[in-house]
């Protein structure tokens, strides 16, 4: 059973950076791309962003773009979504979730492309 488990998350000023882990147990972690999701209260999940299974090619959300970075270590079994310039508006519940396939598919920013997901980790950005 494969199971993914968020960490690092926590609370931070506007400005600031926080690193989340993601690790992964009972599945073949290094055949398979990977992504971020996150939640924020009475929004819909969406996309932040995914890296394939080589961790050679990351996509990312346009919020994002620039300020969150994500890489992996197939040897760790872990996933990592660097996280600098926080804002507010990046306050959110935040899950990894392991894709469907090595590469990503067409429609990777979609959440139903994704077959398993952690229990997600609070990130909260005050002003």
């Amino acid at each position: 059973q494969v199971q993914l488990v968020e960490s690092g998350g926590g609370s931070v000023q506007a400005g600031g950076s926080l690193r989340l882990s993601c690790a992964a147990s009972g599945g073949t972690f290094s055949s398979y791309a990977m992504g971020w999701f996150r939640q924020a209260p009475g929004k819909e999940r969406e996309f932040v962003g995914a890296i394939i299974w080589t961790g050679g090619r990351s996509y990312y959300a346009d919020s994002v773009k620039g300020r969150f970075t994500i890489s992996r270590d197939n040897a760790k079994n872990t996933m990592y979504l660097q996280m600098n310039s926080l804002k507010p508006e990046d306050t959110a519940v935040y899950y990894c979730a392991r894709h469907r396939y090595p590469v990503l598919s067409r429609t990777y920013y979609s959440y139903d492309q994704y077959d398993y997901w952690g229990q997600g980790t609070q990130v909260t950005v005050s002003s």
